[in-house]
């Protein structure tokens, strides 16, 4: 049974509907992946390419002679990861989802690069944004501009 979710940029510029077939997603560690999310890992979910409706088409980056990133050029949102030919999948950040909370890594790809200390992270402590002081702070005094 399919599922429609919704996606986009930071900004809402560009924005995506995509028929979900399961929850599966994966982590992508390859240092291409690191690099064009600025993270240790891309948390992304693989769909079929024609599954995707763009309101906008995302901008699109050729990160490599086989592939391509696209992304949002005004606030730069990495949205997807696709080969550039021989591929009917397409894959999409979770963090681009308007609700990521159904995804489910299966697996992890790239893992000559992974960085072990990032994975396991259960004993750190927690902090949740709306209870750091500073931060609260700079929200109040714009919201009070």
């Amino acid at each position: 049974m399919s599922e429609r979710m919704t996606g986009g940029c930071q900004c809402g510029r560009v924005r995506y509907m995509v028929k979900m077939e399961n929850d599966e997603a994966y982590l992508c560690h390859c240092r291409m992946c690191q690099r064009a999310t600025g993270g240790v890992a891309a948390a992304l979910k693989q769909v079929a390419r024609d599954a995707v409706t763009w309101t906008r088409e995302p901008d699109r980056y050729a990160s490599s002679p086989i592939a391509r990133r696209g992304f949002c050029a005004r606030c730069g949102t990495p949205l997807t990861f696709e080969y550039v030919e021989g591929s009917t999948k397409i894959d999409l950040t979770v963090g681009s989802f308007d609700d990521p909370s159904r995804f489910r890594p299966k697996t992890h790809f790239g893992w000559e690069s992974h960085h072990a200390g990032w994975l396991d992270t259960t004993g750190l402590p927690h902090l949740r944004s709306d209870e750091y002081q500073p931060l609260v702070d700079k929200w109040e005094k714009v919201r009070d501009a």
